[in-house]
């Protein structure tokens, strides 16, 4: 039997709609689409170093006013991923994505004829970033909700369109550079991301409707006989005066009531049908952002771990071609090292997509060894000498990256961290915080490099921030197994309490008053 079966065929421009996650269907199409879109955001923005020494000497600039280019632009992305959310959820994932795909372009173009590092700054770090915002993470939102059992492994393999992008953009860019300049190199990017408005139009909306079976459910008592057994309970007789219940508590005599129906004819009074018979509650309504994810302990401590893993993610792929140059090594092979970076990177998220996808396995472990292991490769950077030094950093750091960079957002949806149901407020919020990492890491790395006149200290900074991430990741799963548990225990023993027994309305009040007019005659007596 298929896992999926779906339940209503929908057009193109329409929902589709499940009876089940479907783990594939049209899924694989919102795959191809986040592929793409990966490519065309981070795969630019990772593949901007080749822009950096040609942006300091033409407007003559040092390297941490250039890094406040890609820094910008990464706050903005960041900084406006809760705007993002509640774009998404007003007016559906694929128009916001497409509007997204227009900025970007837009930005990346006018850049192309900026005369100072000013309009750099508004044209891709404004324009463009919030391009990449409203473009990066509604599809990445929309494709866990089609993946269920497969989610890690299918996200992991299309978010290594970045790592193509920057294995092809790379040595393509540096020779298009050559021919035409950077300016026209640039306007041909931008040129090149209008593919994004494309990818947002693949984007459809989906719908889980679950299908119930309404079980045979034993019949109930009459309202009549409800009533004898708790008056025979309280050894009075529903037929006595004398008993202090007046004959009034019957259920014909009862207000509203004009005959005692069974309740299990219920549910044919609602017209519900056995065979088909798809739940339909009233919806609540649905919230544009959900901020009580800031209440969940978890989730905290998740969201500072982005916050300071940020710091590792976009500085080595800006300064390993700087740090390359700086080792003698020439324009061509210093592309190659970065294009090597992307290749193992691939091989990274497929790995770890890999390893995630099995069980049962604790996922927020996985990452934990991996973000560990991507901070010994930060360290090992200042050490490396030569090209083929170089270039094995490179490979253990692109491979290791890509274990950390592809999993990171979608282990939101996990049960360890938040769920699938808060997800997409979870992911703005979460992004939300890396904008102030994003925003700081690759100036401060640029600081530090113009400081003391040598790129290890980068590379320095990044890992300890890497550090500080897996700290506190490493309190993820204690926060939701300790403080949880003890929440939940409290609920139960409140719940296991619980209210008193609920008698009729009327059997109390007639009892008060009986109990009132036998007082006032023996008061008279």
């Amino acid at each position: 039997s298929k896992m999926t079966v779906k339940a209503v065929r929908m057009p193109c421009t329409s929902a589709n709609v499940y009876t089940k996650v479907p783990d594939g269907g049209w899924g694989w199409t919102v795959a191809f689409a986040f592929f793409v879109v990966e490519a065309l955001t981070y795969g630019i923005i990772k593949s901007f170093g080749v822009f950096f020494n040609d942006l300091m000497e033409s407007f003559d600039e040092t390297n941490s006013r250039i890094s406040w280019i890609i820094s910008i632009c990464v706050f903005v992305q960041t900084f406006t991923a809760p705007l993002s959310t509640v774009l998404s959820n007003r007016f559906g994932h694929r128009l916001v994505v497409m509007a997204g795909g227009l900025l970007v372009s837009a930005g990346m173009v006018i850049a192309s004829f900026a005369r100072s590092v000013v309009d750099m700054y508004v044209t891709i770090g404004v324009v463009s970033g919030l391009g990449y915002c409203l473009s990066f993470l509604p599809t990445v939102t929309i494709l866990s909700q089609y993946f269920d059992k497969r989610r890690s492994l299918v996200t992991a393999v299309a978010s290594t369109g970045e790592c193509f992008a920057v294995f092809s953009f790379a040595p393509a860019i540096t020779a298009l550079k050559e021919q035409i300049g950077w300016r026209y190199s640039m306007l041909s990017v931008g040129v090149l991301q209008l593919g994004i408005t494309a990818c947002g139009s693949l984007l459809r909306p989906i719908v889980i409707r679950e299908q119930e079976e309404v079980k045979a459910q034993p019949p109930e008592e009459s309202a009549e006989t409800k009533y004898m057994l708790e008056n025979e309970q309280t050894c009075t007789s529903i037929e006595s005066i004398d008993s202090g219940v007046d004959i009034t508590t019957s259920p014909s005599n009862v207000p509203g009531k004009t005959k005692a129906e069974p309740k299990s004819e219920e549910p044919k009074q609602h017209g519900q049908n056995p065979v088909e018979n798809y739940s339909t509650p009233p919806e609540p309504k649905t919230k544009l952002l959900d901020f009580s994810v800031m209440r969940d302990y978890s989730f905290i401590c998740y969201a500072f771990f982005g916050l300071f893993a940020t710091l590792g993610f976009f500085a080595p792929s800006l300064y390993i071609i700087p740090l390359s140059r700086s080792l003698g090594i020439g324009k061509d092979h210093s592309a190659y090292i970065l294009s090597a970076m992307a290749i193992a990177e691939v091989f990274g998220r497929v790995f770890a997509g890999w390893v995630l996808n099995k069980k049962p396995i604790r996922k927020i472990y996985i990452e934990l060894i991996c973000v560990v292991l991507l901070a010994v490769a930060l360290v090992a950077f200042p050490f490396a000498s030569g090209f083929w030094g170089l270039m094995i950093c490179s490979v253990y750091f692109g491979f290791m990256l890509g274990t950390v960079a592809g999993t990171h957002i979608p282990l939101l949806a996990e049960d360890d961290v938040v769920g699938i149901e808060r997800m997409s407020s979870a992911a703005g919020v979460y992004v939300f915080i890396q904008s102030l990492a994003g925003l700081a890491g690759p100036p401060l790395a640029g600081v530090l490099v113009d400081t003391t006149k040598n790129y290890s200290s980068a590379f320095y900074s990044c890992a300890a921030g890497m550090v500080l991430g897996a700290i506190f990741l490493a309190l993820v799963r204690p926060c939701k197994t300790g403080l949880c548990h003890q929440q939940q225990q409290q609920q139960v023993e409140e719940s296991t309490a619980g209210p008193p027994p609920e008698l009729p309305d009327d059997f109390i009040d007639m009892d008060i008053g009986k109990g009132e007019n036998s007082g006032k005659g023996s008061d008279s007596v």
